[in-house]
């Protein structure tokens, strides 16, 4: 721990691991409103913040918690696949407020290629938000749709059942089996663009006419 006359204690938020002030400071100054990704083990929590003088005003936010209770998502609500409808749905209703553009926020979350915070990205991207991004960050289609886990769920359900049955255990209890979730991802986007289908459209015809 420092010491000394000219030690400085860092500001709570800081000592919590909750604020890079650093990071905030340099995203502040570009004057663009933040996209803000706040992944945990078993939900993705996003929000669009304005920072102002008075302190940060939230715009949108979206939770994948909502996945469940509004879309009928059965898969789980913290992997890639709910980073990417979460951010989908973030940026949908981004839209709708009129706010078309942001910069990426990820806190204290450390910038894997293909994480999950650039799987909610993505999501926004997609939805029609401009955002500045490297594609090289950005998870392939495969690991968004999670073909991945479809995969090896379709393996083990052959080779050991019981394994299958314990490790997918909240997936079959939710009714989905998991070999079968591509076409359960695509489902749930599918009824999240019809919530937002005007806003989501009217944004793709400004950006071919630019």
């Amino acid at each position: 721990m420092g010491r000394g006359p000219k030690y400085k204690v860092p500001r709570r938020r800081r000592r919590e691991g909750k604020t890079n002030y650093r990071k905030r400071y340099i995203v502040i100054m570009s004057r663009k409103i933040r996209f803000t990704v706040r992944p945990t083990l078993k939900y993705v929590n996003i929000q669009l913040i304005k920072a102002k003088p008075e302190g940060d005003e939230t715009l949108v936010a979206a939770h994948s918690r909502e996945l469940a209770k509004k879309y009928g998502w059965k898969g789980g609500m913290g992997n890639t696949s709910a980073a990417y409808l979460t951010g989908f749905l973030a940026g949908a209703r981004a839209l709708k407020e009129g706010v078309k553009e942001a910069v990426l926020d990820i806190g204290f979350v450390t910038p894997v290629p293909g994480g999950k915070v650039f799987a909610a990205l993505k999501g926004a991207l997609d939805a029609g938000m401009n955002i500045p991004h490297s594609e090289e960050m950005i998870p392939s289609e495969d690991r968004i749709r999670g073909e991945h886990i479809a995969k090896y769920a379709e393996m083990l359900k052959e080779e050991d059942p019981e394994r299958y049955e314990r490790l997918f255990s909240q997936y079959l209890k939710n009714g989905l089996p998991p070999e079968e979730l591509p076409a359960h991802f695509d489902e749930v986007l599918s009824r999240i663009k019809d919530d937002y289908k005007e806003y989501i459209e009217a944004q793709g015809e400004e950006v071919v006419e630019a």
